[in-house]
C-alpha cells in the first residue's frame, strides 16, 4: 500500500451515514485515511492532492453477495466442466470490473475449487490491485442440493463439520450454507429446507469454533427459521416463499431483529422470459426488503453477481439506482451500500466509513448523489488503500 501521504479534496462527502458539505480534504497515508478536514484549510505541505471540484467522496462501495467465478452469460451448471486457470482469470477480470465501477470490497458466497481464494490472497500480498476480496469457497450443500456443482457437497452432521473444518484450513472469511434450495438448480427445492435443525447447529457450532461467521441461502419459511434457530449470523435472500405464495412470518422478523441477524437481499429485476412464478416473486424482492428493514432487521442490499445475464458483476450502482425508485430512499441506499454492507461482512470497523483510521477506500461522483442518485452511476474516481485505480 502508499505509504507517502497524499490528498484528496471535493466539494463534500458522505462519511457512510451524513453528508457533510466542505470543502473537504482528506490525507491518506499508509493506504489509510490519515485525516478529514472540513475547515477548508490547506493540505499539508508537502502533500500531493488530487482535486475533485463540484463532486462528493464516498467510501468504496461494499457488495456483500457476489459469485466473481461465474460466468453471468452461460448457463450455471457449466462451471463445474471448466479448468481451475480459466475460473481463476475469469474472477480477476471480474474482480476489476467491480472495482471500476467503484465496488472496493466483494463478499464472494459461492466459486469453485475456492478460486476466490487465491485471488484474495493475490491482493493481500500486493502481487496485484483488486477489491478486498471476503470469501467463503463452495457453498456447503446436500447432494445434489442448490449449486452441487460448486463442490460443496455434504450431507451428514459429520460430513457438514468436516466441510467447515476444511474451510477453515484454507482461510476463508466465512462460511456460506445453502438451507434451502433455489430457484436457479435442477431437482433443487426452494420450498423446503435441506438441512435438519442437528446438522445446521453443528455447522454453526464448527464454525464459531473457528472464529467465522455464518450466512445462510434460504428461501422458505421454514428453511429460514431452521437456520436461524440453529444460531446463523445472516441470511441471504430471506424471501419468505412458500408454494403458496410469499409472506413474512412476524414471529420470525422479530427474532431476527432482535437477534440482529442480517439479511441480504439480492436484487432481481423482471426480465422476458422468467416462469410466472419467478416473475411474481421477482415483483416481492424489494417489497419485503423495505418492510424488513422498517421493522428492525438489519439489511443490505446485494448483486448475486454472475448468476444470469441481468447481473454482471459492475452492476451494484445500478442496482441501488434501482432500489431509490422502488421505496429506498436515496440516503438509504448510500447508507446500505457503504457502512452497513460493511458491518453486515464484519468489516465494519475498517471498511464503508470515511474517517481517520479507516482503509482508504473510496469513490468520487458528480454532484450530490443525496439529490440524483444517478450520479453513482458516474463513477470520476476509485481509491483503493490509497491508490488510485480509475
Amino acid at each position: 500500500m502508499n505509504s507517502e501521504r497524499s490528498g484528496v479534496r471535493a466539494a463534500r462527502m458522505f462519511d457512510g451515514e451524513v453528508l457533510h458539505e466542505g470543502p473537504v480534504l482528506l490525507v491518506l497515508e499508509a493506504g489509510r485515511i490519515r485525516d478529514v478536514d472540513l475547515t477548508g484549510a490547506p493540505p499539508p505541505r508537502g502533500v500531493e492532492l488530487v482535486e475533485f471540484a463540484d463532486s462528493t467522496l464516498l467510501p468504496g462501495l461494499v457488495d456483500a453477495h457476489s459469485h466473481l467465478a461465474w460466468d453471468p452469460d452461460q448457463p450455471a451448471e457449466k462451471i463445474a466442466t471448466e479448468d481451475e486457470a480459466s475460473l481463476l482469470a475469469r474472477t480477476r477480470r471480474h474482480a476489476e470490473k467491480a472495482l471500476r465501477a467503484g465496488v472496493t470490497t466483494v463478499r464472494d458466497l459461492g466459486d469453485r475449487a475456492f478460486v476466490s481464494l487465491k485471488a484474495r490472497n493475490e491482493y493481500r500480498a500486493g502481487q496485484a490491485i483488486g477489491p478486498e476480496l471476503l470469501v467463503a469457497g463452495p457453498p456447503i450443500t446436500r447432494t445434489g442440493g442448490h449449486c452441487w456443482y460448486l463442490g460443496g457437497e455434504a450431507d451428514a452432521r459429520d460430513e457438514v463439520v468436516a466441510a467447515v473444518v476444511e474451510r477453515a484450513r484454507l482461510g476463508v472469511d466465512l462460511v456460506k450454507v445453502m438451507a434451502t434450495g433455489g430457484f436457479t438448480s435442477k431437482n433443487s427445492n426452494p420450498f423446503q429446507p435441506a438441512y435438519s435443525l442437528e446438522q445446521l447447529t453443528a455447522l454453526v457450532r464448527a464454525a464459531h469454533e473457528h472464529k467465522l461467521r455464518v450466512t445462510a441461502h434460504a428461501h422458505a419459511t421454514a428453511g429460514i427459521a431452521t437456520a436461524i434457530e440453529a444460531g446463523v449470523d445472516g441470511v441471504e435472500h430471506c424471501t419468505f416463499v412458500s408454494e403458496n405464495g410469499v409472506a413474512l412470518d412476524p414471529e420470525l422478523v422479530e427474532t431476527m431483529a432482535a437477534k440482529g441477524i442480517w439479511v441480504g437481499t439480492t436484487i432481481g429485476r423482471e426480465r422476458p422470459g422468467r416462469p410466472p412464478e419467478a416473475a411474481r416473486l421477482i415483483k416481492q424482492l424489494l417489497p419485503n426488503a423495505l418492510e424488513l428493514r422498517r421493522r428492525g432487521v438489519p439489511l443490505v442490499l446485494c448483486t448475486d453477481a454472475g448468476i444470469n445475464e441481468t447481473r454482471p458483476h459492475d452492476v451494484l450502482p445500478s442496482d441501488l439506482v434501482y432500489a431509490a425508485h422502488r421505496g429506498f430512499t436515496n440516503q438509504d441506499v448510500l447508507t446500505i451500500a457503504t457502512s452497513d454492507a460493511a458491518a453486515s461482512c464484519n468489516v465494519g470497523d475498517r471498511k464503508g466509513r470515511i474517517a481517520p483510521g479507516y482503509d482508504a477506500d473510496l469513490i468520487a461522483v458528480p454532484g450530490n448523489p443525496l439529490h440524483r442518485i444517478e450520479n453513482l452511476l458516474d463513477v470520476q474516481a476509485v481509491f483503493r488503500g490509497g491508490h488510485r485505480v480509475r
